[in-house]
């Protein structure tokens, strides 16, 4: 896949192209992928994907109130990537732009600019200042600049469509197997190794602090996971802890990200890390004393090793 930074300067045979977000690429957005390159090889184009950055509710949003994301930057570059695309043209997204109208987008941009011939559309996809313009409005401009349009039907999980926000609810209410079944892959965070309290290597279980590489990444609720890490070139299982040490922490205060990897001892600050979030073991639990606390994280691990195991 071509990464295109800017829409200036492009040269494209008969370019199909949808437009989007894309936070999480999940399954329904690699429908729409799969269609886009679909219709390209049906009309001897190329299948062109047009995003945006930052996120458009990160520019618009009031009160400066944080916008948490599935995937950051280069995650979603990745996951586009591999479903085998040939284009990829990332927008950065202003207030400019966002004053833009569905017609002058498609004038300027996706006819003027990138020469579209056919334009796919998600089924809840609007376009345009304020998201103002549906489908029809959009195919009835798209027809003035001989570009035919088709709007794709949803991906559907039991009653509901499948989108980024159901997703990113899940995630947030602790249901990670229903938002891994919607994503289509288990969900992931890059993250840095940075010093902590040391208060697992004080219990005999040390673990690695985590610094997300994307601040903007969605955590899941807080609580226990059993999860798989990537470091280096080796993986390792490993059990997440999520929030704030109630049972050692008289007065939490700070959020924490705590991975246990097991079967690894090191120094390892500094050093990037990909945690792989695969079961949800428990929510975070308020101990009477640390020897319950101990036999619990014995627990945990062992439970984990089972899961991780098995799979």
């Amino acid at each position: 896949m071509t990464l295109h930074y800017g829409y200036d300067n492009l040269k494209f045979r008969n370019p199909v192209v949808t437009t989007g977000v894309f936070d999480g690429v999940h399954r329904g957005h690699r429908f729409v992928l799969d269609m886009l390159k679909k219709r390209a090889e049906e009309l001897s184009g190329e299948a062109v994907v047009v995003t945006f950055h930052p996120h458009p509710r990160q520019v618009l949003a009031e009160n400066n109130q944080p916008v948490l994301l599935l995937t950051g930057l280069e995650e979603k570059i990745s996951l586009i990537g591999k479903s085998g695309v040939e284009h990829l043209i990332l927008i950065n997204f202003d207030r400019d732009l966002s004053m833009m109208d569905a017609a002058g987008f498609i004038e300027k941009i996706l006819a003027g600019k990138i020469g579209t011939r056919h334009l796919l559309v998600g089924f809840n996809h609007h376009f345009g200042r304020m998201a103002a313009s549906d489908f029809q409005t959009i195919r009835m401009v798209a027809n003035n600049y001989n570009i035919s349009c088709e709007i794709l039907k949803p991906v559907q999980a039991g009653s509901s469509a499948i989108s980024s926000s159901v997703i990113r609810k899940a995630l947030l209410e602790g249901r990670l197997k229903e938002a891994n079944d919607l994503l289509g892959y288990d969900y992931f965070m890059h993250g840095v190794i940075v010093e902590g309290k040391k208060i697992g290597r004080q219990l005999g279980y040390p673990t690695a602090n985590i610094r997300p590489v994307f601040p903007d990444k969605l955590i899941p609720r807080d609580g226990v996971y059993a999860v798989e890490i990537i470091l280096g070139d080796k993986k390792y299982p490993g059990v997440m802890s999520i929030g704030f040490n109630p049972t050692v922490n008289e007065k939490p205060e700070k959020r924490t990200l705590e991975v246990n990897i097991l079967g690894f001892e090191g120094d390892i600050y500094g050093e990037k890390i990909c945690v792989t979030f695969r079961y949800r073991l428990r929510d975070e639990i308020v101990f009477s004393n640390i020897s319950e606390l101990t036999r619990q994280i014995e627990a945990d691990r062992q439970k984990a090793l089972k899961l991780l195991r098995g799979k």
